[in-house]
């Protein structure tokens, strides 16, 4: 027999193609059976993946997977082949101590920052092997989340009731002060953001009595302090770094810790022995104020709609944002052209966007504009070329013409609000 190496140029071509439905059989094909995200190329050298969760990058960095390719892997209708789950299951039937959490679940579900936070209430509760402690998450209001288990908790307070829906930190504090005279957590977890978490955490802390460490971006495990913990926080508006002991209520930043990937938790729901107090509150939440999606700044939105040279539809593209209650963007190309102003460009050379949810409508994907979303949750794209590098970068992609996608989801999209105010009045 000889030692020649005999190469496939189909599955050599699926194993680089991530959209392709044969994309991780071929992969675990060509690594002998291991693991998807490596395998042996045609010169005998291992590749990798570098989108696989828990890529190890040549600075030794572990990679943190934010475009949610992993998930959209698993969901129903993925056009990829959908993997077994082998994360390992953990069940804690009686930890030695709590570790409390209050995402934010901007939206009703958990965002990038929350899963961070997950993470490093997953590495407290599990420093010691021989004490195992659980993840509790304390949740307020109705959500739309399902995956708590597969973010790292182990027990789900849900606190329902118009009482918590809202601006109404005076009764969530008083909740919270319920859950400590009966739960008595070791430690309390909480998102330093604008969207809640912040002020909360401050409240409680003064509320428990403690010293809370906020805007913290680092924890370490260090036997020289009393907690046994060592927190690194931002200080002097960013400029330093302050080291101290971690105190029980820290106010984390995204990215303090690695998200949960390798396990998945029972998330057992759990309730109060004695029912929650009754708050009389000195705040009044009026309700939320309608606000002109035009008018919010690139780096804020939530939700965008961005344009690019594929459209050719222009009053069709400001109808259909219009209709989404989308904010307005725009690649290069477009700005340049005189489509859009130059306020609404998106890119390394524009505005560095977070949205929750970017539509791309007819951008090919230049390397600058991949980088000013890369910090976008999911990213569905619009486009007419299926090999372009938005379509590999997207979480969804949808081929086809950009002004006739619009049309039929602006068509859909009024139809159902016709069904919805039909079923109203019928009520």
């Amino acid at each position: 027999m000889s030692d020649i190496i005999r190469r496939d140029p189909r599955k050599e071509w699926i194993a680089r193609n991530r959209l392709h439905p044969e994309h991780l059989e071929v992969l675990a094909e060509l690594g002998g059976g291991a693991s998807p995200s490596e395998w042996t190329g045609p010169s005998g050298l291992t590749r990798r993946n570098p989108h696989a969760v828990g890529f190890i990058g040549p600075n030794g960095i572990k990679r943190i997977d934010r475009s949610g390719a992993q998930q959209a892997a698993n969901q129903p209708g993925s056009r990829q082949a959908q993997p077994k789950d082998t994360r390992r299951r953990v069940e804690i039937e009686a930890p030695a101590f709590m570790v409390a959490v209050v995402p934010d679940l901007s939206g009703g579900r958990l965002s990038s920052h929350d899963r961070d936070l997950l993470g490093l209430a997953r590495q407290l509760a599990d420093a010691d092997p021989e004490r195992p402690g659980a993840v509790l998450a304390i949740v307020f209001g109705t959500h739309k989340e399902t995956t708590f288990g597969e973010a790292g908790v182990d027990r789900l307070l849900e606190v329902q009731g118009d009482a918590f829906s809202g601006y109404l930190p005076e009764t969530r504090i008083a909740a919270l002060q319920s859950v400590e005279r009966e739960m008595a957590p070791h430690y309390w977890l909480l998102p330093d953001s604008s969207l809640g978490g912040g002020e909360l955490g401050r409240r409680l802390a003064v509320r428990l009595g403690e010293r809370p460490a906020t805007q913290v971006w680092q924890v370490e495990a260090d036997a020289d302090t009393d907690t046994g913990w060592r927190c690194t926080a931002r200080g002097a508006a960013g400029t330093t770094d302050i080291a101290r002991a971690m105190p029980r209520v820290v106010l984390a930043l995204a990215e303090c810790a690695e998200p949960v990937s390798e396990t998945r938790h029972a998330a057992q729901p759990v309730e109060l022995a004695q029912a929650l107090p009754e708050v009389l509150g000195r705040i009044e939440d009026m309700g939320e104020v309608a606000v002109d999606p035009a008018s919010v700044s690139l780096a804020e939105a939530e939700f965008i709609l961005s344009a690019g040279n594929g459209v050719k539809d222009w009053d069709g593209y400001h109808h259909a944002a219009q209709v989404l209650g989308a904010t307005k963007g725009a690649s290069r190309v477009a700005v340049d052209d005189g489509f859009m102003p130059r306020d609404r460009q998106v890119g390394a050379t524009g505005t560095w966007v977070s949205a929750r949810v970017y539509v791309a409508v007819g951008i090919s994907g230049a390397i600058q504009h991949l980088q000013g979303i890369q910090s976008c949750e999911k990213v569905v794209a619009i486009n007419l070329d299926e090999g372009c590098d938005m379509i590999k970068r997207a979480d969804l992609s949808v081929i086809g013409d950009a002004s006739e996608i619009l049309a039929a989801l602006v068509a859909r999209i009024e139809r159902y609000r016709e069904e919805q105010q039909e079923n109203r009045d019928a009520a």
